[in-house]
């Protein structure tokens, strides 16, 4: 067991508990910062239900991937293994929440369609160094059980639609099929993401087939010096490829964009720039956002690589979590004042070339 001094602030009855992506990476810090008896690491389901076992004792020493305060020394159990099957696992829990928390008419594609959020898979296993995935092995439903929990919803929620909110839900393309055709006969509308190197004409056919109308791409910028610094592995070539085989496939294409990553100057703005300008016809609508060093992300743990400043690991500073929020962020996150200057004014160009061919109003999600 791993040991790191701790002092808890929490004496109260009830079992608090606390776990997620930040907890994950922060386990620690977490602790202190919530005042809590324990943090899962890891895969949740499993662990929830071993420490509610022991919540009253208060003993979480037999429970893999926990996280403890035992005085003032925090203490962390072995790993727990993932599951080698989510297939067993219980539907979400909807009827605990309101249904205008969860069905929704202005969240897909920017449609009117009634419609759910839904994940079929877990994890991802690219190296992108902006991105701070929760784990990188994929597990994956089978076809039967992401149909059963759309039957579900049909029936109970009377949804027209659905958006995949997995990572990534086009990597294991035999996966993918499965889940299109269990689900083909339902006559449901709905999106998914994907990288750009993962899709085919075959693939997204049988997407198409099973009723999805748009499909997510992160092309995230159009130069390939930066796409290769954010360990992207891909081409601009790729993106293009990808778009013009979800157009024939009738598929729309979303696009997100990351502007400002280290290295981001006018170049390789006015690069994105043109790749998009070139493809315009093809894409359905851009979500532009700016570079921020997420926790948990290879950028973030490897600051001087990338000139960073300004974040936690940065003595001087004094700001909460919410400085890491994803939209609006215009912060100074690296490089010179001259970088920062040149960042801010492309980043200018290319979001009014953005907002004039896809306007914001109509980019809802």
């Amino acid at each position: 067991m791993k040991k790191a001094r701790f002092t808890s602030s929490y004496s109260g009855d009830p079992l608090l508990m606390i776990g997620g992506v930040h907890v994950n990476f922060f386990p620690e810090r977490s602790l202190k910062e919530f005042a809590v008896h324990a943090a899962g690491v890891g895969e949740g389901e499993e662990t929830i239900l071993e420490l509610l076992e022991r919540g009253r004792l208060r003993d979480y020493g037999g429970v893999p991937g926990v996280a403890y305060p035992i005085n003032d020394i925090v203490v962390k159990t072995e790993p727990r293994s993932l599951m080698k099957n989510i297939d067993m696992l219980p539907l979400p829990a909807r009827h605990l929440f309101s249904q205008d928390d969860l069905i929704m008419t202005d969240r897909l594609a920017e449609t009117d369609v009634r419609m759910a959020h839904v994940m079929f898979s877990r994890g991802c296993p690219f190296p992108c160094r902006f991105c701070a995935a929760g784990q990188t092995r994929m597990q994956y439903r089978s076809g039967a059980s992401a149909r059963c929990e759309l039957t579900h919803l049909i029936e109970n929620y009377n949804i027209a639609g659905f958006a995949v909110t997995d990572d990534n839900f086009v990597v294991n393309k035999h996966k993918v099929a499965d889940v299109c055709a269990q689900i083909r006969d339902l006559n449901l509308n709905w999106s998914a993401l994907s990288r750009v190197d993962t899709v085919d004409e075959n693939l997204l056919t049988q997407l198409r087939d099973a009723g999805c109308i748009e499909i997510k791409f992160g092309v995230e910028s159009g130069s390939q010096r930066i796409l290769d610094a954010m360990r992207k592995n891909i081409t601009p070539d790729d993106i293009r490829n990808a778009l013009r085989m979800a157009k024939r496939a009738t598929i729309n294409s979303k696009i997100f964009i990351i502007h400002g990553y280290p290295g981001e100057n006018m170049k390789s703005t006015l690069q994105t720039l043109q790749l998009l300008e070139e493809q315009r016809s093809l894409i359905s609508r851009v979500s532009l956002f700016r570079f921020v060093p997420l926790p948990g992300t290879y950028v973030y743990t490897h600051p001087e690589e990338f000139e960073l400043h300004g974040t936690d690991r940065d003595l001087r500073w004094n700001d909460g979590w919410e400085r890491y929020h994803i939209h609006h962020n215009d912060e100074h996150w690296w490089g010179s004042l001259k970088d920062f200057d040149e960042v801010n004014r492309s980043f200018r160009v290319l979001e009014d070339f953005v907002h004039a061919n896809w306007p914001p109003l109509q980019r809802r999600n």
